[in-house]
């Protein structure tokens, strides 16, 4: 979210003369261009009036004279409205938006010659790409929303090819269950697991029901009537909302509250459908991928992917407030 004023800016005229050597300029370069400020002229910085800007230019200002530099950063009003025009000009990112959906378009013709470990790498980078570019982005309009809407319709290409059975989003509320009751039950999601798959599988066997047993399908309709199905259509567990089914299986069973799975509920819902960017998402997607090529069945897959998880949970419940103490499971068993 941003809160510039749409009739205010900030004006930021650094004086270079006193520095020694090109590092600190190079410095002021890459910052002002991380801000998405514009340049009206040689010296003359413009970004829209926010306590944020404000801030962040204001460091990069002190930074500067700290290494023998000066600065003014200065408030510019309202102005006439076609001064306005010609400002909000100097933050057009519509080519930016339109080399980004070149990507996109090559992305889509390559797609059928991709194996599935560089098809989602490529398209998290074109999705960081975006994020970037919406960040800067202060005067949103139909490029944006084209641009993201062509990154969604590929991101659904994408599940169709590697995931023809991914689920679609279900309506509705989830219900708190007592975990109580959803003990020694035998579990069923599809085979080939995926971050959703496998993130749930854990969570169930370390936090849900210590005694599951998992049952994996060649085909949803092969669920027998007794076992409890989640991460696809029908299932007893799946998405719902905006929820992925880790989410799901958290809401469902009280388990939100803790903030280390919370947080890990984020870096799965990253990897599965998009979103806000999680720092250890690209790492734990490259382990993954690399587990899942070696792994000769599901089972084994789990087996080397729980303690990769264990220590994700263990790095979140020292760092996030509020979370408890990390207690060691046992092996998942499957049916």
């Amino acid at each position: 979210m941003h809160d510039p004023c749409p009739t205010a800016w900030l004006l930021f005229l650094p004086n270079l003369s006193g520095l020694g050597d090109s590092t600190p300029r190079v410095r002021l370069w890459r910052g002002l261009k991380e801000l998405g400020a514009a340049t009206l002229r040689d010296g003359v910085n413009l970004l829209p009036a926010s306590e944020t800007h404000r801030a962040k230019l204001a460091m990069l200002g002190e930074q500067l004279a700290a290494e023998g530099g000066r600065f003014w950063l200065l408030g510019l009003p309202e102005q006439p409205a076609e001064v306005e025009a010609e400002l909000r000009g100097a933050f057009d990112r519509t080519e930016g938006y339109r080399a980004l959906r070149t990507g996109l378009a090559e992305l889509r013709a390559e797609l059928p010659r991709l194996d599935e470990t560089d098809a989602r790498r490529r398209l998290r980078q074109v999705e960081r790409q975006l994020a970037a570019l919406s960040g800067i982005d202060f005067f949103p309009g139909e490029a944006q929303r084209r641009a993201h809407s062509e990154l969604d319709a590929l991101a659904v290409l994408v599940n169709r090819q590697f995931s023809p059975e991914e689920p679609a989003p279900a309506s509705g509320t989830v219900e708190r269950l007592d975990r109580a009751r959803y003990r020694g039950r035998l579990w069923a999601t599809r085979r080939r697991l995926w971050v959703d798959r496998a993130a749930s599988a854990w969570l169930i066997r370390g936090f849900i029901d210590p005694e599951a047993r998992f049952l994996w399908l060649e085909r949803p309709a092969d669920c027998p009537p007794e076992a409890l199905g989640f991460d696809f259509d029908g299932a007893a567990f799946s998405h719902l909302g905006e929820r992925v089914t880790f989410e799901v299986l958290l809401a469902s069973f009280g388990l939100d509250a803790d903030p280390a799975l919370a947080r890990l509920g984020r870096l799965v819902h990253h990897l599965d459908v998009g979103g806000p960017a999680v720092a250890e998402a690209a790492g734990f997607e490259a382990v993954l991928s690399g587990m899942r090529e070696s792994a000769p069945d599901d089972p084994a897959l789990l087996a080397a992917l729980t303690p990769v998880l264990d220590a994700l949970y263990r790095r979140y419940a020292r760092t996030e407030p509020g979370a408890p103490r990390f207690t060691p499971k046992e092996p998942i068993a499957d049916a």
